[in-house]
């Protein structure tokens, strides 16, 4: 989960009142966030720097490491999470963020050209008028636009956010997609002017800029957006221009996210304004931009409205397992700032329409709304149950059993990789191409290029690797082998099956046959003479794996079921292994049958 850092006495004051630790670690429990550390900022900068601890001075601010979830990004800065918080603790009422109440004619205009669509074909706009910064404020709006970008945003891959001093530029702007040589401007931090292509250059040297590089590089075009005057507003998703930069006494703040997904756009763009709009004169209201797409659409942003879903109160008190009336429901959801606009009733079903504002963009489905019923209401408070108890399928617990008898008999279990290479499953063993088997399409590795159809490779290549071992190595595995299967609507099944290797000096045949007679024994199936189906038998084989003459197929109730035997000195170099091997693998369900 993404982690914030927040001043612990700025915090207190945004929230209205002092906790001590305890205190405060207990609201975040409730409220379903985690307080990670309490530090400071000396001490935070003594660790990146691998310097021994110093005991804290009075004067040094205390920081608060907060663990937050992944889809609150209303929650990634000091202004949402104190704002949640006041309205979970009921000292402060659910926001209501608003458009302002300009003509159409008047608005702001972006206007998008075709070649971004060969780049990154979507932006969003808005603007926050008369807001006030000071240091810590705007520390918070540039620490805010950090962490959706590497959160949300995905390291600026799906969205890249630009702030800009609304009095420097002038509208309408444009969003452009142009060869690198054609754009030139001063870039933040500099005072002299570079081409985009340079500019690309000198930022593969810096810490910060160069894993952003890869998005737009290889690109003909680079996208960029302009002012009426041909001011280069930022160069997107690398950096903005030094023209139109934020300071401590902007006032008018025009924001507008670039982006390859609309709908992650606008979600970010809506938590930068709904965060710091309350920093505005008219609080929690932004100015509202035109962006018109080469096709004649237009959209009006940011899109605060409210997102309504009809959500049974029977659903919500049996997901979280209580009886709660719509009222008790409705003051739960209120903590959590959902609205709940009116419950109706419909054949004796009530029905709550609960809308979420801008910033609760996690809201998709009945369940979250369940989930923030379930945080209100308080984990610890619901009443716990004895779930009755499942049976498990038979050929599970048979394998548990199994495990057990093998762990008994000395072996050790191992668990290898499900997927292995062609060359391991079939060449390896001496075997011709296996028609039972599935493969991967598109592997990435030659390493994992099938699914096993047989115990014995992963057993094998288990011993490749510990051939240095204390001798003797005994070890076991129960696990599934994939197989073709035109009856099944995926193509294959799953087949489970028992193997055991004996790998040492003195391993001979008569070492894993007895493995196989235990099994047998304990399961009550006697050794009988072929032809009989009351037990079991053994029978030559010709498996290529296997030396000659010194193997066995294990037929039960007439059918194949498995082999054991020596193991071929060509297929113990091909594994790398020195010493002699015994093997024994066969098919549990087929016991069970």
């Amino acid at each position: 989960m993404p982690t914030i850092s927040v001043g612990r006495d700025r915090l207190f004051e945004a929230i209205g009142r002092t906790y001590t630790k305890e205190e405060f670690e207990d609201l975040c429990f409730k409220f379903g966030i985690e307080l990670d550390d309490e530090t400071t900022e000396k001490a935070i900068i003594r660790k990146e720097q691998h310097l021994g601890d110093e005991d804290a001075s009075e004067d040094e601010e205390v920081i608060y490491k907060i663990e937050v979830p992944a889809n609150r990004c209303d929650l990634l800065c000091l202004e949402g999470l104190a704002q949640a918080l006041r309205v979970f603790n009921g000292t402060a009422p659910i926001p209501t963020y608003d458009l302002s109440r300009i003509d159409k004619s008047s608005m702001l205009r972006m206007h998008v050209k075709p070649e971004t669509a060969r780049i990154r074909p979507y932006v969003v706009c808005a603007v926050l008028r008369g807001i006030t910064f000071d240091e810590a404020r705007y520390n918070s709006f540039i620490d805010l636009q950090d962490r959706l970008h590497q959160n949300i945003c995905r390291r600026r891959t799906l969205v890249a956010i630009g702030t800009h001093d609304l009095d420097t530029i002038e509208g309408p702007f444009t969003y452009e997609a142009l060869p690198p040589e054609e754009i030139n401007f001063i870039p933040l931090k500099e005072t002299k002017q570079f081409r985009a292509d340079a500019l690309m250059e000198k930022y593969k040297s810096d810490l910060k800029l160069k894993k952003f590089l890869h998005i737009i590089e290889n690109s003909p075009v680079f996208p960029v957006l302009y002012d009426r005057n041909r001011t280069v507003l930022s160069l997107p998703p690398i950096i903005n221009g030094a023209h139109s930069a934020i300071t401590l006494k902007t006032k008018n703040v025009f924001i507008e996210c670039t982006a390859t997904d609309r709908t992650k756009a606008s979600i970010v763009l809506n938590t930068m304004v709904a965060m710091f709009s309350v920093y505005c004169e008219r609080e929690f209201e932004a100015e509202p931009v035109e962006v018109i797409y080469p096709n004649g659409e237009s959209y009006i942003y940011p899109d605060l409205s409210l997102y309504r879903m009809p959500v049974p109160l029977s659903y919500i008190n049996g997901i979280v397992g209580v009886t709660l009336s719509a009222d008790e429901v409705t003051n739960l959801l209120n903590k959590m700032q959902l609205h709940v606009e009116n419950s109706e009733s419909k054949e004796k079903e009530t029905l709550l329409t609960v809308s979420a504002p801008p910033t609760r963009s996690d809201i998709l489905h009945a369940c979250d709304v369940a989930e923030d019923v379930a945080i209100a209401y308080g984990y610890n408070e619901i009443q716990k149950i004895r779930i009755p108890c499942l049976k498990p399928q038979m050929c599970n617990e048979f394998s548990y059993l199994l495990r057990m008898e093998m762990a008994m008999v000395g072996y050790t279990e191992v668990s290898p990789f499900v997927l292995c290479s062609y060359k391991e499953n079939v060449s390896m063993l001496k075997r011709k191409d296996d028609t039972t088997r599935a493969i991967i399409g598109n592997p990435r590795s030659a390493d994992f290029e099938m699914p096993r159809t047989r115990l014995m490779t992963g057993l094998l290549k288990v011993v490749r690797h510990n051939k240095d071992h204390p001798k003797p190595i005994k070890i076991f595995e129960v696990g599934d082998v994939v197989l073709l299967d035109k009856m099944k609507d995926v193509g294959t099944s799953n087949n489970r099956r028992l193997a055991a290797l004996y790998c040492g000096s003195t391993s001979g045949f008569e070492l894993i046959h007895g493995v196989l007679d235990r099994i047998m024994e304990v399961n009550v199936i006697p050794f009988v003479s072929p032809g009989d189906e009351n037990g079991y038998c053994i029978q030559p084989s010709d498996e290529p794996e296997f030396l000659p003459k010194r193997q066995a197929r294990i037929i039960y109730k007439g059918k194949n079921i498995g082999y054991f035997g020596i193991v071929h000195p060509e297929v113990l170099e091909n594994f790398g292994i020195p010493d002699p091997c015994s093997c024994m693998e066969l098919d549990v369900e087929s016991l069970l049958l």
